[in-house]
């Protein structure tokens, strides 16, 4: 019997078609969304995008987040530190200037300028909960109480009370007082200063100079003369520090912040060749004498005749460095070392010494000199008038005779005589250490005229200055060897190391044996004897033997470009004593004015200034000396 069929029931597979014969697939139907009229379809999706944004926003701030505290860390905490903290410099303690004896001419002392933050202390005290305005009445009370006269206190209530983010309250309080009131009240804050003092007043001003404080440098800096000049080596080496400031303004400083970080060096000390008490006299004297002859001006100096050293250099208008404000221009300008003007007479030195020198003549030589000499085609005379006289080449230097000057330079010739003039130093700066100072002028030998031989040698057409004028009469005291002057006597540093100034090379412009020969002929000048008397008697100083020449220059009349026979150049060089020289004076005066003797001549100031320096420096008396002849007795 046959079995069930195992199949049974289960579905028939429908029979394959071929593809051709495959009916159509219908597509689906289109199912048509409707707006839902509440709105809640929009809904849905602002909130998956704004999800979405806010996802993405935080992981942007995270990576940020790593990006600032992982990698640019220190790069931000640098620039933020910049905003806070500012550099600012320490000045050092400026130098001083002494005298040849080490008494102050110049020296700094330290002050403090108290300033304030008055926001800073309303917001302070309001924190605290505490009254702002009755902290401020306490704060200028007792600023009152500690520097008296020096503020006043309602002034110092105006500034508290004020909209200002920080201002100064007092400048030039002394350190020991500003710490009593910032000890009391930290919110005052206290800035470093200098004062520069000045204890001999106007003696010496004029080479000193000036200086005070600069604000926009934070530290002194000079204004005028050795100030100026040596300002480097008087301030030293800046230190540094650094302070917060408010609101990352490098000017607003916040009371206590200070951090030093590089102490300060002070600057060198510089002691000069100056002798305070002869510059003090020598001041005095020029200024009352000039005054006496209503003369513009004046200028005069003494100088070491071994060593060209600046004993004193002084204008008859000497400023006042502590009343700095009260100065004029004029008197500010060193004009012993700025303001050439021609000589004179007391350029025949060089005509006398180049004779000697080269053995065209000896004093005793005889010259028979006329009243007149023509140079070129100019007539040039005497200042007095004569016939043809014998005179001795002495007798025509002790009576400054321009013809017989001119007669013994035309023997010497053009070019040693230009010769010499660079040889006593003339047309060049002497280089004695101050600002300013000016070389005069000598024509160019290339440029030189007839008429220019005419001038040169009796002290016109060229120019010079008082220390150039005495620094040739030092050649002579010098037994010939001219020493450049100098004023600067040594460098002190921080460390006390002294630092001599180096002695300049001397030059030799004449022989000892021609020095000697023509100091002692130009004794002549300040001689008195019946006969023979020379044109500077009044410079004469009983006791010693003096060696001089007096100078009248004419000036330039600005009117017509010409010489003026009304207005001169008064000077007198001299030696002091002629046998055994130790000093050099230099005196010159603008355009007297006043009739009288002393107007005419600076031998009677040279008189008065040698007799003083005789006597402060106990120079020797000089020996008795003989009757020199300016007139040939069978003349």
């Amino acid at each position: 019997m046959q079995g069930p069929n195992r199949r049974a029931g289960r579905p028939r597979p429908a029979p394959r078609s071929s593809p051709r014969a495959a009916a159509p697939k219908p597509k689906p139907p289109r199912v048509k969304l409707r707006r839902n009229p509440n709105g809640m379809g929009d809904h849905r999706v602002r909130v998956v995008v704004g999800r979405a944004f806010l996802v993405l926003a935080l992981v942007a701030a995270g990576l940020r987040l790593v990006q600032v505290q992982g990698f640019e860390a220190e790069a931000l905490s640098q620039r933020s530190l910049k905003q806070r903290v500012t550099v600012q410099n320490i000045p050092g303690q400026r130098g001083s200037i002494v005298d040849r004896d080490g008494n102050l001419l110049a020296f700094s002392v330290e002050a403090k300028a108290l300033y304030a933050l008055p926001q800073l202390i309303v917001e302070e005290q309001r924190k605290a909960g505490k009254d702002p305005d009755e902290r401020k009445r306490n704060i200028a009370a007792y600023m009152k109480q500690v520097l008296g006269d020096q503020v006043d206190e309602q002034e110092l209530l105006r500034k508290l009370f004020s909209d200002s983010k920080w201002l100064y309250l007092v400048d030039r309080v002394e350190p020991a007082k500003a710490r009593m009131i910032r000890e009391k009240f930290r919110e005052i804050g206290a800035e470093y200063r200098q004062i520069r003092q000045y204890p001999s007043g106007k003696v010496g001003a004029d080479i000193v100079g000036f200086a005070n404080w600069r604000m926009e440098e934070r530290k002194a800096a000079g204004l005028e003369g050795l100030e100026t000049y040596k300002n480097n080596l008087l301030s030293g080496k800046d230190g540094r520090r650094v302070v917060d400031t408010a609101a990352g303004s490098a000017n607003v400083t916040i009371p206590g912040s200070e951090r030093e970080v590089e102490p300060a060096t002070p600057g060198s000390d510089i002691q000069l060749t100056i002798d305070t008490d002869l510059q003090f006299t020598v001041q005095n004297m020029l200024t009352s004498y000039v005054q006496r002859v209503e003369a513009k001006g004046g200028s005069a100096v003494v100088l070491d005749a071994k060593t060209g050293e600046v004993m004193a250099l002084a204008d008859d208008k000497p400023f006042d460095p502590n009343n700095f404000a009260d100065s004029k221009p004029e008197q500010r300008n060193n004009r012993a070392v700025t303001s050439p003007f021609e000589p004179g007479s007391v350029n025949k030195v060089v005509t006398a010494a180049t004779a000697i020198e080269l053995g065209l003549a000896t004093p005793q030589t005889v010259l028979s000199v006329p009243g007149s000499i023509k140079v070129a085609d100019r007539e040039i005379g005497d200042a007095w008038n004569h016939g043809t006289i014998p005179m001795t080449f002495t007798g025509v230097i002790g009576k400054s005779s321009n013809v017989g000057t001119l007669m013994m330079a035309q023997q010497i010739g053009q070019d040693r005589f230009a010769e010499m003039l660079s040889k006593f130093g003339l047309g060049e700066r002497t280089r004695l250490g101050l600002a300013g100072e000016t070389s005069g002028r000598v024509p160019p030998r290339s440029q030189w005229s007839g008429s220019t031989f005419g001038n040169l040698p009796i002290g016109q057409g060229l120019s010079m200055t008082v220390v150039q004028m005495a620094g040739m009469y030092q050649a002579l005291a010098n037994d010939g060897l001219r020493i450049p002057p100098r004023i600067i006597k040594a460098e002190i540093g921080p460390d006390k190391v002294r630092k001599e100034e180096p002695r300049p090379e001397g030059v030799r412009v004449v022989s000892p044996e021609t020095a000697r020969t023509v100091r002692d002929m130009m004794r002549a000048v300040v001689q008195d004897a019946p006969g023979q008397r020379g044109t500077g008697p009044a410079a004469a100083l009983p006791g010693y033997q003096i060696t001089g020449k007096t100078g009248t220059a004419q000036q330039v009349d600005p009117n017509c470009g010409c010489y003026s026979n009304s207005s001169y150049w008064i000077t007198f060089a001299g030696i002091l004593p002629a046998d055994k020289p130790r000093y050099v004076i230099g005196i010159m005066l603008d355009a007297p004015k006043a009739g009288t003797a002393e107007a005419t001549s600076a031998a009677p100031l040279f008189h008065d200034m040698a007799d003083y320096v005789a006597q402060r420096y106990r120079v020797p008396l000089s020996p008795a000396a003989p009757t020199l002849e300016l007139l040939p007795k069978n003349g």
